[in-house]
């Protein structure tokens, strides 16, 4: 049986209906625990907030501006409201500049069918884009033996960045520049092949959330992420379960 959570409970009302919130967590840990979907992108369990694609923006009543719901707690008697007809046309545009802004062709993408941009586009009705295509051109490096960088794919989510930094402690990957012009970069802007930092552990592709990082070898369509692994090592990490030995580890 599942020990009882200790934390105060916090009355709120999420999308009209009435709900308890552990006090000290967000938005998005409440939207998810009672089943209210709020979309993502550069948020993932078991990496710091970001909060810089804005997807997951909601109302709050009582506040004019839209609020993050990954980097927002909950607060007493807060009416949350996650789906108004604002905030699609929000996500909807969001979702469009991405794809705007990069070289999103998903037919010849190799991470066509398992791309949670392309899986937003279908979820906010994106069937085509109202804005000017930068036509983004910044080539391929493909000098690692094992991994593939495409930065016309990158979304800037920075989850590559973070994984690289927190849970693999290596600090290969950093965002250069800034704004439209801001891009991935591999040590001092090297290529990835020459990154000495780099230790080859591949957490970085398992989190790319499109086709920008991706194994060597694949084809159109074959690239399969697995961003789970993180919130798995992080919460191992965090119960020390690979710290203390087992009793028959001990007897060995």
């Amino acid at each position: 049986m599942r020990p009882r959570d200790p934390r105060p409970k916090v009355p709120v009302t999420i999308d009209g209906d009435d709900a308890e919130a552990f006090e000290g967590e967000t938005i998005l840990d409440l939207a998810r625990r009672v089943g209210v979907p709020i979309p993502t992108l550069c948020y993932l369990d078991g990496l710091s907030v970001h909060g810089g694609c804005r997807l997951c923006s909601v109302e709050v009543d009582g506040d004019p501006r839209l609020q993050l719901a990954c980097a927002t707690p909950v607060g007493q008697d807060m009416d949350i409201r996650t789906n108004s007809f604002e905030l699609r046309e929000h996500r909807r545009r969001i979702v469009e500049l991405l794809f705007a802004e990069g070289n999103h062709v998903c037919a010849t993408c190799v991470s066509s069918g398992a791309c949670e941009l392309q899986d937003l586009a279908v979820e906010t009705e994106v069937d085509h884009i109202h804005y000017e295509l930068s036509h983004a051109n910044e080539g391929i490096d493909a000098s690692h033996p094992k991994y593939v960088l495409d930065r016309d794919r990158c979304v800037r989510c920075t989850r590559c960045v973070r994984v690289c930094a927190e849970v693999e402690g290596a600090s290969v990957w950093e965002m250069a520049e800034r704004g439209g012009n801001s891009r991935l970069v591999a040590e001092m802007d090297v290529p990835w092949g020459d990154a000495s930092s780099c230790t080859w552990c591949g957490k970085c592709v398992l989190v790319c959330p499109t086709g920008a990082l991706s194994f060597k070898g694949r084809a159109i369509g074959e690239m399969r992420h697995d961003p789970d692994v993180i919130a798995f090592l992080a919460q191992a990490r965090a119960e020390e379960e690979w710290v203390h030995p087992s009793d028959e580890e001990v007897s060995l």
